[in-house]
């Protein structure tokens, strides 16, 4: 920090927010480690009292409004705007399926795979919500993968996250990333990338064409090349100094930023 004091940074927060001190948008200055974020999130449900329900939901919603951003329902190809949502059993599956029920509100028509079904109470009530709104469960993943091509517009990737060791994926969750490599239609990826290291590039992995990054781009993004947002507009401004995220600013009053 250079010896910058707590009145320093308030003052370049002003600064910031009257437009008077930007930040350039380079890649490799806000790159997260795993590490980082999962400190970050203890110190939010911690010493910031967040409750993990509460973070899921900004992250689902911001997730939804991405995705209305990338693929408006004006512009997908298919008659029938269907959307296929894979959730994992962990806290990425939890944001997919906020995610499925937000855009089943913003008039999309999501369909959820959800092999694995955690125990955790949040994750069984995330998943009554939707069944509540009549979102479709799959049974199966077809095998086939022009079956999934001809029925959806798109594949929202919320399987495997931060949590994930990507050395050591196994099944059903191993057999579904080979599935996604072969699929044309486009993938939309949690946070992480399903299958990719967080903290580096993947040289073999599943290839989204758009990615949305929770809190913090993670190292693993610095190369990525497809469409790239940030979700989730509440990160404290103390925080964000504490581990140099360097984010840049919001426009406005959005919650979402396009990197």
């Amino acid at each position: 920090m250079g010896g910058m004091t707590r009145a320093d940074t308030k003052q370049e927060h002003f600064m910031r927010s009257m437009g008077k001190l930007t930040v350039p948008l380079e890649r490799e200055q806000f790159g997260c480690s795993k590490g980082d974020a999962v400190a970050i999130e203890t110190e939010l449900l911690r010493d910031y009292r967040f409750g993990q329900q509460q973070l899921i939901e900004l992250w689902g919603q911001a997730c939804a409004l991405a995705i209305t951003k990338a693929y408006p329902l004006s512009s997908l190809s298919k008659k029938q705007p269907t959307v296929l949502v894979i959730c994992g059993p962990d806290q990425n599956g939890s944001v997919g399926l906020v995610c499925a029920r937000h855009l089943r509100i913003f008039d999309y028509e999501p369909t959820i795979y959800h092999p694995k079904r955690s125990a955790h109470s949040l994750h069984q009530d995330f998943t009554i919500q939707c069944e509540k709104m009549d979102i479709p469960f799959l049974s199966y993943l077809p095998t086939e993968v022009q079956l999934i091509n001809d029925a959806y517009n798109i594949v929202i990737d919320a399987m495997l996250g931060l949590e994930t060791d990507s050395s050591n994926i196994k099944e059903p969750y191993s057999g579904i990333l080979v599935t996604l490599k072969q699929i044309k239609i486009p993938i939309v990826s949690v946070d992480v990338p399903s299958g990719w290291n967080a903290d580096e590039p993947s040289q073999d992995g599943i290839n989204p064409e758009v990615l949305i990054s929770l809190m913090a781009p993670k190292k693993c993004a610095q190369n990525f090349s497809g469409k790239h947002f940030l979700a989730g507009r509440f990160l404290p401004y103390d925080i964000q100094k504490k581990y140099e995220l360097n984010i840049p600013d919001y426009a406005g009053t959005d919650c979402l930023l396009e990197l």
